[in-house]
């Protein structure tokens, strides 16, 4: 380090430097990335991987689906797509929906059904590029609907592995897919994931699943006590009596229906979740 007094003429780039320098600093940001499977039926987490953001979503699909069974549906976004792995799923009898990628290449070889309504298009489509012919040999069926996005109409592609179901069918089961945002918007807003106590990859990963296992336990309190209002609503009463001996179950139902008092904590059991003892 050169610790002489600078010249006037040499000042101004120093200052430049370090300038630019701090502001670079200040600039990097670390990410990390959830990938969650979302049982759509108990709207509860079944698999989640928190891993670091500089991965592609599609590495991670095979590994979120590895547990998936013949007959069972799975429903993603576009970003998981990788057509070796859609391709996996079809010879495991797995049924399958997504978007289709802009640059997707293809060429109809068969019309699925006769367009109507809000289906432009139902046809059966194979992949022309030699890598995608490669990893997807099969067939695919392609659907372009005019649905309903934030109240506007917009026109998307949805390709599937099922030969079967109605176009109407197809465009519902992705419209479902909209509960793993709602999921995302209140593990971050609700259980407070938007900012982390640690920055280490170790204490983000720990936060991120604290998370989802008090989503799991609210949900179950939820359940058991018939709660049928907000799951936020359910948060903020909770944690205003997290503190007192109450019973959990029956604060539920004191604030959601039931006129008389949630009783005290007196029995050892139920420190136990239903099923389980000591």
């Amino acid at each position: 380090m050169d610790c002489r007094t600078p010249t006037a003429s040499a000042t101004p780039n120093m200052a430049e430097e370090l300038f630019w320098s701090t502001l670079q600093h200040l600039r990097r940001k670390a990410a990390a990335k959830c990938h969650m499977r979302l049982d759509l039926q108990t709207f509860l987490p079944r698999f989640a991987l928190v891993k670091p953001a500089k991965t592609h979503d599609a590495t991670e699909a095979p590994e979120l689906c590895a547990d998936i069974r013949a007959g069972e549906i799975v429903v993603f976004d576009k970003a998981y797509i990788d057509l070796a792995h859609l391709h996996g799923l079809d010879q495991r009898g797995v049924f399958w929906v997504t978007r289709s990628k802009e640059n997707m290449a293809c060429g109809i070889v068969g019309q699925h059904a006769v367009p109507g309504g809000r289906i432009l298009l139902d046809a059966v489509v194979e992949l022309t590029g030699l890598k995608s012919r490669r990893a997807y040999p099969g067939p695919i069926r392609l659907i372009v609907a005019d649905v309903d996005v934030d109240g506007k109409p917009t026109v998307i592609s949805l390709i599937t592995n099922n030969m079967e179901w109605a176009a109407g069918s197809v465009c519902d089961l992705y419209k479902g897919r909209w509960g793993v945002e709602v999921f995302f918007k209140q593990i971050k807003q609700t259980l407070q994931l938007a900012d982390f106590l640690g920055h280490n990859e170790e204490a983000v990963r720990w936060q991120v699943w604290t998370a989802l296992l008090t989503d799991v336990l609210l949900r179950f309190i939820a359940h058991r006590s018939k709660w049928k209002r907000s799951f936020a609503r359910l948060f903020t009463i909770l944690r205003a009596v997290l503190w007192d001996r109450l019973d959990m179950y029956s604060v539920g139902r004191f604030c959601g229906t039931a006129p008389d008092p949630p009783p005290l904590r007196a029995r050892p059991g139920q420190a136990y979740l239903a099923g389980l003892g000591p």
